[in-house]
């Protein structure tokens, strides 16, 4: 839904498939380097779901392309990518656009941007950002959890200040998997039914000639705006007054 707000249905249908089910890249124990090096032409900039969009382009590319199905299985094995487990995400995708289809949602001909795909993705998954606020590896999430980007994340080295995944997952330490670089002005909007603000420091403003107060909000405990003015008369009328 957020996604045809968003103009990029096409995308996110892409997306919202393939994390229903398993990664289609492989990674053998014994061929870990080979497997990271030939994984590191789908590395999305800023953000592990634009990796799968890469890996999709190719998959699709090499699909429309194949002289057989045998020809398909090498290139598949020869990138590390599970030839069934791609099968499975193309056939789930065409079953999801169907039903977009017949609940009449139009996919967009023109490619989205970064920003339009993260913040249709940004709507579903709110419970999962997370705010890094200081120095060492950590990210401060909802609720009060702390928890850390995943090693096979593109995003392990850069660390952002704000991120959010698709999952987090309970192992040794708390990590983010499918991970990606977000902007803090986006979360508001996206939940003004699930945010908290709290006001301090009322005071007359002469020039505004109306009264004034510092607004902080936040997501499931997480502060996403620190401080800003507004208008405290609809607020707090007798305050106010």
């Amino acid at each position: 839904l957020a996604a045809k707000k968003e103009g990029c249905l096409q995308e996110v249908l892409i997306i919202a498939s393939v994390l229903s089910m398993q990664d289609p890249r492989e990674r053998p124990m014994d061929k870990r380097d080979a497997a990271a090096n030939a994984h590191a032409k789908f590395d999305g900039e800023g953000s592990d779901f634009m990796s799968f969009l890469k890996i999709w382009d190719w998959y699709e590319h090499a699909f429309k392309n194949k002289q057989s199905n045998k020809e398909l299985l090498n290139q598949c094995h020869a990138n590390f990518l599970s030839f069934l487990r791609l099968k499975e995400w193309r056939e789930l995708y065409l079953q999801i656009r169907e039903i977009a289809e017949e609940m009449e949602f139009k996919l967009n001909t023109k490619a989205a941007n970064y920003e339009q795909i993260h913040k249709a993705l940004l709507a579903g998954l709110l419970g999962n950002i997370g705010f890094k606020d200081g120095d060492n590896d950590a990210y401060s999430g909802a609720r009060s959890i702390r928890f850390y980007v995943a090693p096979g994340s593109c995003l392990k080295k850069s660390r952002p200040k704000w991120v959010m995944a698709a999952e987090l997952v309970d192992t040794s330490k708390l990590y983010a998997r499918c991970v990606a670089k977000i902007e803090p002005d986006w979360i508001e909007p996206l939940a003004r039914h699930l945010t908290n603000s709290q006001y301090s420091d009322p005071r007359w403003d002469k020039k505004l000639a109306q009264v004034t107060a510092w607004e902080r909000v936040s997501l499931y405990g997480l502060t996403v705006v620190p401080k800003r003015r507004v208008h405290y008369g609809p607020i707090n009328v007798e305050v106010s007054h």
